[in-house]
C-alpha cells in the first residue's frame, strides 16, 4: 500500500499549489508558466467570490454560449476580451514602440483576410450609401523618409453602422473594405463614408453581459487600418472622430488620443471633382509612422 502524504490531497486552502504542482511535467515550460499563473489568480477569484453551484453553471453556460456564437464571421471571444479590456492590455504590451511612432490599437472582431487590392484614390464604398469621404496621408520611417509600397488594410462600418459580415445580403462582400499600397513619396488616398458610431453586437452573451452591468454597448466612429511593410512593425490602429459623443466611453477602450483625427467638411465642387467625390464631402489626414522592427 503506497505512503499516503496528506499534503497532496485537494483542499480549499491549497488548491492552486496541487493543481499546479499536477502540471510538472509539462513538455513545454511557457506553457507550465501560464497555466501556473493562470491557476493561482483563477483560484484566487473563485475563493474571493465564493459563487453558488448556481452561479458557477452560469459561467459555464456563458462560455458556452460564446463559444456556440463564434464562426467564421463572427468570433464572440474577440469581442468578450475587447470588452473586458484585455485585447487593449495584451495590444499595448506587444506593441512598445519609439516615440512619435503611430500607436496601436486593437483589431476588433470583424477583420478579414482576402479584402481587394486597391488602386491610389479608389472607393472602398461598393453600395455608395453614405457621407463621401477622403482619406489621405503620407507613411514615413522615424526618420521622415517616406516608404513606398507600403501595404494598408483598411475597413470600417457603413453609414447604419454595421460590417459588411453583419450584413449579408443586405451588403456586398468586401463593401468598405480594401487593400492599398503607398506611392514613392509614401502618400496614399482612398474614399470611403464617413464613420458613425455604432453598437458592438447586442445578440449574443456579450452583448447580454454589458447590458446586464449597464455598462454602453457602442463604439466612437472610427476607421480600421492594419499598416505593414517588410522591415517594419506591423501597426493595427484606428483613427477617430473627435467630436463623437461616445469618445470618452469606448466599449472596447480602444481610443486613443493620438488617433483623433479632423473629419473636415468641405463644400468645394472643384476639390470634389478631383477627388472624384459628391460635394460637400468630408476630408481627412492620417499620416503614419512605423519603427523599423529592431526597434
Amino acid at each position: 500500500m503506497p505512503v499516503l502524504n496528506e499534503s497532496s490531497f485537494f483542499t480549499e486552502e491549497n488548491s492552486a499549489e496541487i493543481v499546479i504542482s499536477r502540471n510538472g511535467n509539462a513538455k513545454n515550460e511557457r506553457l507550465n508558466q501560464i497555466m501556473a499563473s493562470i491557476t493561482r489568480h483563477l483560484h484566487a477569484a473563485v475563493k474571493e467570490i465564493e459563487p453558488s453551484q448556481e452561479e458557477w453553471m452560469a459561467a459555464i453556460q456563458f462560455l458556452t454560449s460564446t463559444g456556440h456564437t463564434c464562426d467564421n464571421w463572427r468570433q464572440e471571444y474577440i469581442l468578450l476580451s475587447d470588452v473586458m479590456g484585455v485585447s487593449m492590455l495584451v495590444d499595448s504590451i506587444n506593441s512598445r514602440r519609439p516615440s512619435g511612432t503611430t500607436e496601436n490599437t486593437v483589431l476588433g472582431p470583424f477583420h478579414l483576410e482576402g479584402a481587394p487590392a486597391m488602386e491610389f484614390g479608389a472607393n472602398i464604398c461598393l453600395d455608395m450609401k453614405g457621407e463621401p469621404m477622403v482619406v489621405n496621408g503620407r507613411i514615413t520611417d522615424v526618420a521622415g523618409r517616406p516608404l513606398e509600397g507600403v501595404k494598408l488594410d483598411v475597413w470600417q462600418a457603413n453609414n447604419e453602422g454595421f460590417y459588411d459580415v453583419q450584413q449579408k445580403g443586405i451588403q456586398p462582400d468586401f463593401n468598405l473594405r480594401g487593400v492599398f499600397r503607398s506611392r514613392t513619396d509614401g502618400s496614399y488616398r482612398f474614399r470611403g463614408v464617413k464613420p458613425r458610431h455604432y453598437p458592438i453586437p447586442n445578440d449574443g452573451p456579450v452583448g447580454q453581459l454589458l447590458n446586464k452591468l449597464g455598462r454602453n454597448n457602442r463604439r466612437p466612429a472610427h476607421l480600421h487600418f492594419v499598416i505593414s511593410a517588410e522591415g517594419y512593425q506591423e501597426v493595427t490602429t484606428h483613427i477617430f472622430v473627435p467630436d463623437d459623443p461616445y469618445i470618452n466611453d469606448d466599449a472596447v477602450f480602444g481610443v486613443k488620443e493620438s488617433l483623433l483625427r479632423d473629419f473636415v467638411h468641405i463644400d468645394n465642387s472643384a476639390k470634389a471633382a478631383e477627388y472624384g467625390v459628391a460635394n460637400p464631402f468630408y476630408e481627412v489626414e492620417f499620416n503614419v509612422v512605423l519603427a523599423e522592427a529592431n526597434s
